[in-house]
């Protein structure tokens, strides 16, 4: 049995481009999610992204954050963090309704319905070759790369 195809999505990133997943097919492509832009655990994850991105690239993958910040917020945040890779901006929840990933979450006693830290590879053919959800950052990029790697 096959894994599941990724679902696929068009949405607008940052440098001015669109994403659109099934585009992707023939590269490895890792996409992780995440809550907010330049909040302490976002930050460290994407710089750890970011930090093996020529590992990444070398592997025949391609990186993007995802998060349901605005494209302005975005550019902010990549420049800020000099990142070599697109993040995705999915204001309407699309891709992470469709990646399963919205959750309610207990934020200072309140449930607040947030994005689930969570990391997908998919593989050249289109499919979700493996999953992460309630990702801890710390070594979770180098744990990423090595599975790529392995590809």
């Amino acid at each position: 049995m096959s894994a599941p195809l990724a679902p696929d999505f068009t949405l607008p990133a940052t440098g001015g481009k669109t994403i659109t997943l099934s585009a992707l097919r023939g590269r490895k492509v890792v996409l992780y999610f995440y809550p907010k832009d330049s909040t302490p655990g976002c930050t460290n994850e994407t710089k750890d992204f970011g930090a093996e991105h020529a590992a990444f690239a070398a592997a025949g993958c391609e990186i993007f954050g995802i998060s349901r910040d605005s494209l302005k917020s975005h550019d902010n945040f990549k420049a800020k963090l000099e990142l070599p890779f697109e993040l995705i901006s999915d204001p309407d929840e699309t891709a992470c309704e469709a990646f399963g990933v919205m959750k309610l979450k207990n934020m200072y006693g309140k449930q607040v319905r947030g994005i689930e830290r969570s990391t997908f590879v998919i593989d050249a053919e289109g499919h979700i070759a493996r999953e992460w959800r309630g990702v801890k950052v710390p070594g979770h990029a180098a744990e990423v790369l090595g599975f790529v790697q392995s590809l």
